[in-house]
């Protein structure tokens, strides 16, 4: 079984996140912001990382490039979840080593679709 971590300061959106993903037969771990995340990640091992951009004590893009910083996660994909559209911060999530952004709110059908194809 694959290994999620779902990372997001909203509790209903992680609600949200986990259990479409756990419907799907995925493990979730939940992170309630990026540094949370960066502690969990230490831990153990994710097939894949979901975060949000917007997150107190540090944002998506920020634990994407300390994630890349590891060699424990180099080829791990990483999607970003937000509410955030605009090109410039696509491109500053691209360029920070995110595989995918995907954009709030989300259609779970499509979210576990994409995961399909960027998992291993």
């Amino acid at each position: 079984m694959h290994s999620i971590l779902a990372v997001d300061d909203s509790a209903s959106m992680r609600q949200m996140v986990a259990f479409t993903l756990k419907n799907a037969g995925f493990n979730v771990v939940e992170a309630v912001d990026g540094q949370d995340a960066l502690e969990k990640s230490g831990t153990r091992d994710f097939d894949l990382v979901l975060t949000d951009q917007n997150m107190p004590r540090m944002d998506g893009i920020s634990l994407t490039k300390k994630l890349r910083d590891n060699p424990k996660f180099k080829t791990t994909p990483i999607l970003i979840l937000t509410t955030e559209s605009s090109d410039q911060m696509k491109q500053a999530g691209r360029a920070a080593g995110a595989t995918g952004w995907l954009v709030k709110p989300f259609d779970p059908a499509k979210l576990i679709e994409v995961i399909g194809k960027v998992i291993r």
